[in-house]
């Protein structure tokens, strides 16, 4: 990152505490393509974790809620085939719902990081082209 401090009337203000503010302006010139994917399989995993979290936990309280029971009836009822008996639970069962969600959370991770890393590619393609991204910073 090349940086350079501004000069000029706009380069010192005051705070709310009277104290002088510094401005400083950085260009954001590359981004690393390797911590661009190293932070997003870590931010992907933990979004992956709390996806299958989460579904386990919806699961329970429908099941508590007796949601699958209703619907269970409700199908049973509209059928009407006394042969063989609608069971939800063989679609909808805790371990199929929790193997899909594990398996959408791998295809997230996959996703996820590979399109980070092209983002970064991309980025510092269009940035050796246009110069970067101009940033400016106060301390406050």
């Amino acid at each position: 990152m090349s940086s350079s401090t501004v000069t000029g009337p706009d380069s010192v203000g005051t705070s709310a505490t009277g104290a002088p503010q510094r401005r400083v302006r950085l260009t954001l010139s590359r981004v690393d393509p390797w911590s661009a994917m190293k932070t997003a399989f870590l931010l992907s995993v933990a979004m992956g974790i709390a996806g299958v979290v989460m579904m386990a936990v919806l699961w329970m309280i429908l099941k508590g809620m007796g949601v699958f029971d209703q619907v269970n009836e409700l199908v049973g009822s509209v059928i009407q085939d006394g042969e063989n008996k609608f069971d939800l639970m063989d679609f909808l069962g805790f371990g199929r719902v929790l193997s899909l969600s594990v398996v959408i959370a791998v295809l997230d991770v996959i996703l996820m990081t590979a399109l980070a890393t092209l983002g970064a590619f991309l980025y510092n393609l269009c940035s050796s082209l246009v110069g970067g991204l101009q940033l400016t910073f106060t301390d406050d």
